[in-house]
């Protein structure tokens, strides 16, 4: 998947079986967060993400997919529900495949026409520099709002790997 190229539309089910569209966001900036419930980078993530949502206004869509292979809805709810997310849809391995997901997190953003902007980290923490020092996400995201393209687009994703089942 190319930067500045249409990102992959899909259609997924929230935890209720209500449907979302990555296309039904047009006009907004979406951000698509491959999540895990039992990542602990991705719980440091969310409520920072959280805070960056409310700022941001209703000018910003957050689509979070659950990446992980056979995790269980009710350990998805049930994270969702403590650290308080509008939705988590049920994710698949063609949505994950499509967007070269490799971590959770891993964040995409996508400006108001459906174009992808940035891919990559949440911030510039390292499993030696836990404090962040650069919000890549919130940077990209800013200029995406202001009509400039994000600098970087592109970061290296850190996190859990996502677990992938394998049928033979």
């Amino acid at each position: 998947m190319e930067l500045n190229q249409p990102a992959p539309d899909f259609e997924l089910p929230d935890l209720a079986g209500t449907v979302h569209r990555l296309r039904d966001s047009l006009g907004r900036v979406a951000i698509v967060n491959f999540w895990s419930a039992d990542c602990p980078f991705v719980e440091r993530v969310d409520a920072d993400l959280l805070a960056c949502l409310r700022e941001w206004g209703g000018r910003v869509t957050l689509l979070t997919v659950a990446a992980n292979d056979g995790e269980p809805d009710a350990m998805l709810a049930a994270a969702a529900l403590a650290r308080r997310l509008p939705a988590v849809l049920r994710g698949s391995p063609e949505v994950r495949e499509a967007y070269g997901a490799q971590t959770t997190p891993h964040l995409f953003v996508v400006d108001v026409s459906g174009i992808l902007r940035y891919r990559g980290a949440f911030d510039d923490v390292t499993f030696r520099q836990r404090t962040p020092t650069k919000s890549f996400l919130k940077d990209a995201v800013s200029a995406v709002l202001e009509g400039r393209l994000p600098d970087p687009a592109e970061t290296a994703p850190y996190g859990c790997a996502i677990v992938r089942f394998v049928l033979e």
